[in-house]
């Protein structure tokens, strides 16, 4: 959007400064997304030397690439906060990829207290209805396991749970290898199943989209949360102790959505932003993940909408119990108002006196609704930049030949123009020359098939 289109039509005098002033805030210049870059490098590489920093950058035992000439059938176990998906994956020889899943929803007594035994039998319906069970004379299943919670790894199949989050609380599991705990479930069961991988949800996605095209050398998720993995030197690593791989790289698991969690000096936070930090339920955690992310940004905007109203400046200084209460303002209602051009904006219309319940808008609330869903998806984009040009800038010299990122999630999919204004973004940090070499890439549902394809490596270079 350029300057002339936060111009409000009939808007009252206080009205238009107060979106000139959120603008300003929220606007960000090339100058100030590079001293967030530089600071977000110098973060990169305190991680990379010692354990316990603000971007853990985990190492995650994965040291090869797929080449797409890999064939066969694999298994892998997708473990979400509300579901679980059991998935055979058929890779073709050709880069391409067949997925059959099963998806099966956490029982509450699951994710208080079964867990474990929940997983093995869902892994054993899914199994026993296509007739896949090994019986005594065959080889075991090898199966990858995405566990999207913080674990400290340990080898490419086992890892320590170091906390629980996003709803799940089962006891007697922190501190303890996941992977020998979902192990001794499968063997109550009889199933002759081997967890040969465990793999975080963006190493599954940088391995899916790697399968697709050789070239890739990172995996983002932009969606309700944020993360990347990338292969890196190990020589870079000094905090590697084990044996130095054959092909001299590992994949790291960045957890970059921590990136300035621990001073908030860098990031350019407002008072909505700080709102929503302190009533969250991780206060001083995940600053960048809350800026950028498709669970959050509704809040962001929820925040900003209360505060004109509060001064008069939206609906007439009225609001609704809905939208007084936390979250009621889904991302995807932003998205949905950043893409209305209809004369009277009908949609954001709907949705602020059908869906949020506010008794009426006028045009001019309407516009400035619409500004506020520009200006948080836009900063949200510009910001996801950083991440990824100071990671792509680490290691310069892959950028001379082409480079593949494969992205999975919403923001990326469908949050309006998102790509657009991440690649241009990205466009103004690396010279021309080489950033015509990127190739932003969708790695739809790229952590379970990218679990697979890790089992199957591991089962190679095991068998090797």
């Amino acid at each position: 959007m350029s300057k002339s289109n936060y111009r409000i039509e009939g808007a009252s005098a206080e009205q238009q400064a107060a979106v000139d002033d959120l603008v300003k805030q929220f606007l960000l210049t090339d100058d100030k997304l590079a001293s967030i870059i530089k600071e977000f490098r110098r973060r990169m590489e305190e991680g990379l030397v010692a354990d316990g920093k603000v971007l853990k950058m985990i190492p995650s035992y994965v040291t090869k690439r797929p080449d797409g000439t890999e064939t066969g059938s694999y298994f892998a176990i997708d473990l979400g906060g509300t579901n679980l998906r059991v998935l055979r994956v058929t890779l073709d020889g050709k880069g391409g990829v067949k997925t059959e899943q099963q998806k099966f929803t956490l029982t509450e007594e699951a994710k208080a207290r079964t867990l474990f035994d929940f997983i093995a039998q869902s892994v054993e319906t899914f199994l026993d209805d296509r007739n896949l069970r090994p019986t005594g004379q065959q080889p075991a299943i090898s199966m990858g396991f995405t566990f999207s919670y913080p674990v400290q790894q340990t080898s490419i199949n086992s890892g320590i749970l170091v906390q629980w989050t996003k709803g799940l609380n089962v006891p007697g599991c922190v501190g303890r290898d996941v992977v020998r705990l979902l192990q001794d479930a499968l063997l109550r069961l009889g199933l002759r199943v081997k967890v040969a991988a465990l793999v975080n949800d963006t190493v599954g996605t940088l391995l899916s989209a790697a399968y697709t095209d050789p070239s890739s050398q990172m995996g983002i998720i932009f969606g309700t949360g944020t993360n990347a993995a990338y292969y890196e030197d190990i020589s870079s690593v000094a905090k590697w102790k084990g044996p130095s791989p054959a092909g001299g790289e590992m994949v790291l698991n960045m957890e970059w959505g921590a990136f300035d969690s621990d001073d908030f000096a860098f990031l350019p936070f407002t008072p909505h932003d700080i709102k929503l930090d302190r009533k969250s339920i991780n206060p001083r955690k995940q600053a960048y993940e809350k800026m950028i992310s498709g669970m959050y940004l509704g809040e962001i905007a929820r925040n900003i909408v209360l505060w004109l109203a509060d001064q008069r400046l939206l609906f007439d200084g009225r609001s609704s119990d809905i939208l007084n209460s936390m979250w009621s303002i889904d991302t995807s209602y932003l998205s949905s108002a950043v893409t209305d051009s209809s004369p009277t904006l009908s949609e954001i219309q709907q949705i602020i006196e059908k869906t949020l319940n506010v008794p009426r808008s006028t045009m001019a609330d309407r516009q400035i609704f619409k500004i506020i869903s520009v200006l948080v998806g836009e900063r949200a984009a510009r910001l996801s930049a950083v991440g990824v040009v100071a990671t792509l800038t680490k290691r310069p010299e892959l950028l001379d030949k082409p480079i593949n990122i494969g992205i999975d999630g919403s923001m990326y999919e469908h949050f309006p123009d998102f790509e657009r204004i991440l690649s241009e973004s990205v466009s103004h940090f690396v010279p021309e020359a080489q950033f015509r070499n990127i190739n932003f890439s969708l790695a739809k549902d790229g952590s379970g098939v990218g679990a697979a394809i890790i089992a199957m490596l591991a089962t190679k270079a095991e068998s090797n």
